[in-house]
């Protein structure tokens, strides 16, 4: 009877301790320097739980290694709420099949909370390389064989090109960096040629004319750049690639504060101003439950294993 008892007292101090949440500051820990897509939507999501809230939201800075730094920053922190992670298919599922160790286990370690965004990518390259289509670059690169160079900041900046190398029988050269909005910068100064990026980092380059837009990875044209055609429309049938993020938070959570957070992250996902932001940056909402999040990771897990290994890419 005891044992019950403290159960049950247990769960109704869960729950009112949730109802509570938060009663301070919330830090969101982002994989990736400021100016990044995930580092932009957690921004514009927090804007909105601290409207509804009235707790500030501290976005976190921590890039490197492919997301790796923060992932195990987050991962170690208190699991009360107050530290949380915006990450993308990066560190969840493609980090564990490009590295032999990680400093993090992207299923134990973490909480899943909600799936927040999807979106596509854009092919874009420096205005100097000899490529007006899709097709030009893939006969450019197949007369100069590792000559042309890609830059990445995350796996999906990698993995982008390592599929479109796979399908088209192309060789490119591969620069790493931390982030992407840095090898964006680098492909505007001329120090790399091409990224497949995501439209965040890559459109405001393409409006300036400091980047030449080729071909977007959906399936089908992207009303933020209605001119430029799939990369599977210009020579690559079927080639599609995708990106998303989600929120977790440190393995051991209180499912009552977890439940509460997904509430929050619902409302300000549906709210007006975030889904303008989601929609400009090419991508649309997808938030999904504790429990939707850890089945999509299982099954991207297998995709990016599936994609990495096709590619024939070494883990490092």
């Amino acid at each position: 009877m005891k044992s019950k008892f403290l159960v049950s007292l247990l769960l109704v101090f869960g729950v009112a301790h949730a109802q509570n949440y938060p009663v301070k500051p919330i830090t969101i820990v982002v994989g990736s320097t400021p100016g990044s897509t995930t580092d932009g939507l957690a921004r514009a999501m927090g804007i909105e739980i601290t409207k509804e809230t009235g707790q500030p939201i501290i976005v976190d800075n921590r890039a490197g290694a492919f997301g790796g730094i923060a992932a195990q920053y987050a991962a170690n922190a208190k699991p009360d709420g107050y530290t949380l992670f915006i990450t993308t298919n990066t560190t969840q599922a493609a980090n564990p099949h490009l590295f032999k160790k990680l400093s993090y286990d992207p299923v134990k370690d973490f909480q899943p909370i909600s799936q927040l965004v999807q979106g596509y990518m854009l092919m874009v390259v420096n205005p100097s390389v000899k490529a007006n289509s899709v097709q030009e670059l893939i006969a450019l690169a197949k007369n100069n064989p590792d000559k042309l160079t890609f830059g990445a900041g995350s796996s999906s900046a990698q993995v982008a090109v390592e599929l479109f190398k796979k399908m088209t029988g192309t060789k490119l050269t591969y620069v790493p960096y931390k982030s992407n909005p840095q090898a964006v910068m680098d492909l505007v100064g001329g120090q790399v040629d091409m990224m497949i990026v995501d439209l965040t980092t890559s459109l405001p380059q393409v409006k300036n004319d400091k980047l030449r837009a080729l071909g977007v990875s959906s399936l089908t044209k992207s009303p933020l750049v209605p001119k430029v055609p799939t990369i599977a429309s210009s020579g690559v049938p079927g080639y599609e690639f995708y990106h998303w993020n989600a929120l977790y938070g440190p393995a051991g959570m209180e499912p009552a504060i977890v439940s509460r957070i997904n509430a929050l992250v619902r409302k300000a996902m549906s709210s007006p101003a975030v889904k303008k932001w989601v929609e400009e940056n090419g991508m649309e909402v997808a938030v999904t439950s504790s429990e939707g999040l850890a089945g999509f990771q299982e099954a991207q897990f297998k995709k990016w294993g599936q994609i990495i290994k096709d590619a024939g890419i070494q883990p490092e």
